[in-house]
Parts: structure tokens; C-alpha cells; sequence
């Protein structure tokens, strides 16, 4: 039986425990309102654009930055989780949000912008995804998956929420007086949430661990840990190219076809909302065949689901290829985490999830950009779903490698 660390003759704040449930509650709540830093600025773009008279390309910047600094953040932020506890780098991240939203309601140019969605709002966004699915997972052993599927729809979930919420207020007051209301609303909620996380999770026993799937190899898959690490880094830039063609440019694409940014503000939620329920079952699933596979099922449907894009685009039509591809690719990005809990240490959870991460968000800020670009040049975003079509069967190829490898050494050889 677990027990806490701090007490050790009570397992009632121990893994896998009413409390390891009700604080992933708490970090999925967290995780939604400090999501608003991914999506507000994709909500915004076409706003932005209009106001500093600018091109699609430079108009999404910004989000590029964002990812960045999303990115960069969750490795630092995780390095401080792994040291000092969740606590730490949630408050530092909601000063960091609040602060960065009302710096930008005052940019005079995009770049100004750029800059303060980047080293504030991108950095200040990232606790709330990597950092507290490393400290999520740490909580669970029976049901990692599921926790790590759960926590990490708080992405989704605030992509669901924000984006008409935003839109909303950017029609009546404007994107700068918007932005100021979500810098005040997230330094009054996130920090009170925070103080809720300061139990640290208790030490599980090598045997226990191995017992529920972990390796304590020093080389897992018959690979380095250096080596793994990167090819999952590979990996996750790959499939997060992919996947930032609908989720940045949906709004502006539906802009394009002649629906209006609203109808593109509500397909984007209808996708991040499907995303919910992919996060879900593939937690489920990655519980029974593994951390792997459920990387090599989605990334498989993920590819069928944007190869639809190129074949349809009337309104009913795009709301049921933007679901389905929510339901395809949702579950892809917390795989990794589950890959990460099942191949290295525990210690290690912060920092290696937050690597991973990192690179799923330079894939996410790389295709965001590079989609403008390809509009820019081709007055057209089919060249653009293409690229991203090309960019998953690299994700493929590499899920489809380790799965190959774990297979041959699971399969003993015969003199």
C-alpha cells in the first residue's frame, strides 16, 4: 500500500488515491484557464492583421512566437516542478500571463505583440501543460494513462471554451480591452487553484513501478536515453506540423471561403472539443497496448483525418472533417508523456516531458508559420494541407521504427 511521504501511516493522499483524483481535478482546471495564452491568439489574428495592416505570414508570428515560448517554458518550468514542487512554477506562470496580457493590449506594432505573446504569454501558458502532466503522472500508476489523458484535455478544453468566449469580447470592446480582462482573470483564479498542489507525490519502489509497465533500463528499446529523446523530439515536431495547419489557420481559412471568422471561431471549438474526448479514449486505450501504439494509431488517423481538408470545404462538411479530426488527433501529444513515464525515470518526469513537449510546440509553431507562408505564395491553403500530410508519415515513420524495435525484442530468437 502507498502512503504519503509526508505521513506515512496515511495511503489516503498516496498514488492512485481519492486525492491523487481529486487533484488532477484541480490541475485540469488550471490547465483550462491558463490554456487561454494558446488560443486567444489565434481567435485574434484576423483582428490583428486588420489593425496593423499586415500579411498572413506576419499576422501569425505571434502564435509562432507563442509555441515558442510554450515550448521553451515547459523544459524550464518543468526543471523547477522537479526541484521545487508544481507550486513554484504555477504562480510564477500566472504572474507571467497576467503581466504579458496587459503589456499587449498596449503593443503599437506586431512585433511589439510578437515579443509579449512570446517571453510572457507563451512562457506564462507553458506551466500549465507539460509541467503539471509530468506531476499529473506521477500521482498514477494503474491508470496513468487515463489520468495523463485527462489532465492534458485541459488544453483542449480551454480551446474549447476561450475561443467564443474571446471572440465575444473582441466584437464588443475590442482584442486590446479583451486581452487586459484575461490578464485580471488569471492572476485571480490560478494562484488561489495553485495552493491546492503543494503536497509533493509520494516515492513509488522500483518493484512497484516495473510491475505497472515502467523500465528502468538504461537503454530503453535497445536505444540510449539520448537517442529515444530524440527521436521522440523528432517525432513530436513532425505530427505537431501537421496538426497546427487546422488548429491556426481554421478561423482565417474559414474567412477566406466566405463564412466569416465566427463560423471559424465555432468549427475551431467543435475540433478542440472532439479533441476532449480523443485525449480521453486514447488515455484509456494507451492503459491496455502501451504508450507506443497509441502514438502509431493516431498518428495513422490523424494523416486520414487532414487528407479530408483536400477533398472537402463547404460549411456543413468542414464542421464534420474539423470533429473528426479532433477525435483522430487529440491523443497523440499526451502518448508521448505515457512513452516518457514508460521508457525513463520518474525523477527525470519534469524535465524529459517538458523536452518532448517543447519540440511538439516548435512543430506546432514551425507549421503555424510555414502555412501562412505557403498562402502567401499560393493564395491558397491546399498546398499547405499537403505539407502537413508530408510532415505526419515522418511521425509515422518513426512510431512505426520503435514499434518495429520493441516488437523484435519482445520476440525470441530461435537458433
Amino acid at each position: 500500500m502507498t502512503t504519503d511521504s509526508k505521513n506515512p501511516g496515511n495511503p489516503s493522499h498516496g498514488i492512485d488515491s481519492a486525492y491523487a483524483w481529486t487533484r488532477l481535478f484541480v490541475a485540469v482546471l488550471l490547465s483550462t484557464i491558463g490554456g487561454v495564452g494558446m488560443w486567444s491568439v489565434v481567435v485574434v489574428l484576423p483582428a490583428v492583421q486588420g489593425e496593423f495592416g499586415i500579411a498572413r505570414a506576419d499576422a501569425a508570428l505571434p502564435y509562432t512566437m507563442t509555441m515558442i515560448g510554450f515550448g521553451l517554458g515547459g523544459v524550464m518550468m518543468g526543471k523547477l516542478a522537479d526541484r521545487f514542487g508544481i507550486v513554484v512554477p504555477l504562480v510564477l506562470g500566472a504572474c507571467l500571463l497576467s503581466l504579458g496580457y496587459a503589456l499587449s493590449a498596449w503593443a503599437a506594432g506586431i512585433y511589439q505583440f510578437t515579443l509579449i505573446q512570446g517571453l510572457l504569454i507563451g512562457v506564462g501558458t507553458s506551466t500549465t501543460f507539460a509541467p503539471l502532466m509530468a506531476d499529473s503522472s506521477l500521482w498514477f500508476m494503474k491508470r496513468r494513462g487515463a489520468a495523463v489523458g485527462i489532465m492534458a484535455s485541459g488544453n483542449y478544453l480551454a480551446g474549447a471554451v476561450w475561443p467564443p468566449i474571446v471572440q465575444h469580447f473582441v466584437q464588443l470592446a475590442g482584442w486590446r480591452e479583451t486581452h487586459i480582462g484575461i490578464g485580471l482573470f488569471c492572476i485571480a483564479t490560478m494562484v488561489p487553484l495553485a495552493m491546492f498542489l503543494r503536497r509533493r507525490a509520494p516515492s513509488v519502489a522500483p518493484a512497484a513501478a516495473m510491475a505497472f509497465g515502467g523500465s528502468l533500463s538504461m537503454r530503453p528499446i535497445g536505444l540510449s536515453p539520448a537517442t529515444l529523446q530524440w527521436l521522440l523530439a523528432v517525432a513530436a515536431i513532425s505530427c505537431c506540423v501537421a496538426m497546427a495547419m487546422p488548429q491556426v489557420h481554421l478561423v482565417a481559412y474559414c474567412s477566406d471561403l466566405g463564412y466569416g471568422a465566427a463560423r471559424g471561431a465555432e468549427m475551431l471549438s467543435v475540433l478542440l472539443a472532439c479533441g476532449i474526448v480523443s485525449r480521453l479514449t486514447f488515455g484509456w486505450i494507451s492503459d491496455h497496448i502501451g504508450g507506443l501504439r497509441t502514438l502509431m494509431l493516431g498518428s495513422i488517423l490523424q494523416a486520414f483525418a487532414l487528407s479530408l481538408y483536400l477533398i472537402f470545404d463547404g460549411i456543413v462538411s468542414l464542421y464534420l472533417v474539423s470533429a473528426l479530426f479532433g477525435l483522430f488527433q487529440g491523443g497523440i501529444v499526451p502518448a508521448y508523456a505515457i512513452i516518457v513515464r514508460e521508457y525513463f525515470s520518474p525523477r527525470e518526469a519534469g524535465r524529459r516531458v517538458g523536452i518532448v513537449m517543447m519540440a511538439s510546440l516548435f512543430g506546432m509553431a514551425f507549421g503555424g508559420w510555414m502555412s501562412g507562408v505557403i498562402y502567401d505564395a499560393t493564395a491558397s491553403y491546399q498546398i499547405a494541407f499537403v505539407h502537413g500530410i508530408l510532415w505526419n508519415l515522418i511521425n509515422l515513420s518513426i512510431a512505426g521504427w520503435l514499434l518495429h524495435r520493441v516488437w523484435k525484442r519482445a520476440t525470441p530468437s530461435v537458433a
